[in-house]
């Protein structure tokens, strides 16, 4: 059976529930809620374990805290013996607008500070990840407070199209492959 890592970017802790930077976490939250399995609390992680089409998916949380996902991440492919193809990174992006889905196969941190953990823990760019849009409403010198920041109601109310088109993103990822999803999928 072909197994997939997929890894929600967020930090652990109450008060960082509900926040932009931890769309990661809701979208394997909802997902989980979705099809009746549930999280466990592991080594680096919180992890649950879902079976679609033949495919098992590996669904993590780090629990590391955003600036050390990498370590968690590292963990889990060495764990679970998955190939750095069959990882996709689910993470929320400054640079799209709210709502928006962006597959890549590669690229930067783009200044993320979870996938710059990665990267450098992997010592490699080229894993797959699902960039969520957040938007960039926040005046100068306040982006900290705006990703860390609580989603407006308005905000609430758009998100759960979007996450549950993120959840189809993640199985078509696991059963068609990174390129046809990334066709399906990045301009809708």
């Amino acid at each position: 059976m072909s197994k997939f890592l997929i890894v929600g970017l967020g930090n652990i802790g109450e008060e960082y529930a509900d926040t932009r930077h931890n769309i990661g976490f809701r979208i394997l939250d909802e997902l989980v809620k979705k099809e009746g399995v549930s999280f466990r609390v592991d080594r680096l992680a919180a992890v649950a374990e879902y079976k679609f089409k033949g495919k098992l998916f590996i669904l993590i949380k780090p629990s590391t805290f955003m600036n050390l996902s990498g370590k968690a991440v590292n963990y889990w492919m060495q764990a679970e013996k998955i190939h750095i193809d069959n990882v996709l990174i689910l993470t929320d992006d400054l640079a799209l607008p709210l709502g928006s889905l962006r597959l890549k196969t590669k690229g930067s941190d783009g200044g993320h500070n979870g996938l710059k953990s990665i990267q450098e823990t992997l010592n490699n760019t080229a894993y797959a990840r699902l960039r969520f849009g957040i938007g960039n409403e926040f005046s100068k010198g306040k982006q900290v407070d705006f990703v860390l920041g609580k989603w407006t109601e308005e905000e609430q109310k758009a998100l759960p199209p979007r996450v549950d088109m993120a959840i189809d993103i993640i199985k078509s990822f696991g059963t068609i492959g990174v390129s046809r999803t990334m066709s399906a999928f990045n301009n809708k």
